[in-house]
């Protein structure tokens, strides 16, 4: 079985954008490619965990999405470091979302904070989630990894862990998540 790293996408990776929609407003966070870099060469897969409601909200569709995270990956690639998986869920809970996309609009069991989209990780990559860990800026993100068993790291990039109070462990940003997992094996 594999280990990885969950990372939540905008506040963590990219630079937070209400509604990222356009390819050239993707922007990183600073130290993000460093410690992509240190989770990749400790034998972490990567692997990115996202709400997307713009999706249902018929602000972007999947296909502008698609194309966002092929910029991402072209970006990360450029520096040598392969992302494994990317999980998306486009819904959004408020079936009577106004001018929202019907398809999407409802429960699911893939919007954070449900579990459904590291579960489908854990399927297709084959997980361990006692070797794995969640970095997310928000409480739904940690709540997320918690329900499967993953310790979580919340960042203070993005919303600032907004909600987080006792929920995993606070550090600045993600490039100070990887040197503490690195000196904590």
């Amino acid at each position: 079985m594999n280990k990885a790293i969950f990372l939540d996408r905008d506040g963590v990776i990219n630079k937070e954008v209400d509604y990222l929609s356009e390819p050239e407003d993707l922007e990183l966070i600073n130290g993000v490619i460093e410690a992509l870099s240190i989770f990749q060469k400790l034998g972490f897969k990567l692997i990115i965990i996202t709400n997307q409601s713009g999706i249902a909200r018929n602000l972007f569709t999947e296909n502008d999405l698609d194309i966002i995270h092929q910029k991402l990956r072209d970006i990360l690639l450029e520096n040598k470091i392969t992302l494994d998986g990317i999980y998306y869920c486009p819904h959004h809970p408020d079936i009577h979302l106004k001018n929202g996309n019907i398809k999407f609009l409802g429960n699911c069991n893939c919007r954070k904070p449900k579990n459904g989209m590291i579960l489908q990780a854990q399927k297709d990559l084959s997980i361990d989630f006692t070797q794995s860990f969640l970095v997310g800026d928000s409480l739904r993100d940690i709540q997320s990894g918690n329900l499967c068993g993953i310790q979580g790291f919340g960042v203070k990039t993005g919303k600032a862990c907004i909600g987080l109070k006792n929920e995993g462990i606070h550090l600045d940003d993600l490039l100070k998540v990887a040197k503490y997992i690195k000196s904590h094996p």
